[in-house]
């Protein structure tokens, strides 16, 4: 039981990050070696729009946080119902929902 206390990863939330950030909007970028997520904030009226905060991490790790993702949207679903998305379009049997158009940001 030792051995396993040991290997156990503690995770510290601090205060200041606990409420968390809000945004609406995420861009995501990468190269070879990294994606990087950058989360904005668009308010309307406001032709000008602020990252809020930016993640950069490794492909395999976006890899699983696209797995870790793909199940927690499933479970809120079988929970709540399925999450409506306006612009979602049926392609080959297949529910698609393009990215944004027409959008240009700078981070």
């Amino acid at each position: 039981m030792e051995n396993e206390n040991k290997n156990q990863l503690q995770i510290e939330l601090k205060e200041e990050v606990a409420q968390g950030t809000y945004a609406n909007l995420a861009i995501i970028t990468h190269s070879s070696s990294e994606f990087i997520l950058d989360f904005v904030r668009v308010m309307p009226g406001l032709p000008k729009a602020g990252v809020q905060s930016r993640i950069v991490m490794t492909p395999e790790h976006a890899k699983r946080l696209m797995f870790a993702l793909q199940d927690n949207v499933t479970k809120y679903e079988q929970n709540f119902g399925q999450i409506r998305m306006p612009e979602q379009q049926a392609q080959g049997g297949k529910t698609f929902v393009p990215p944004l158009s027409d959008f240009k940001g700078e981070a």
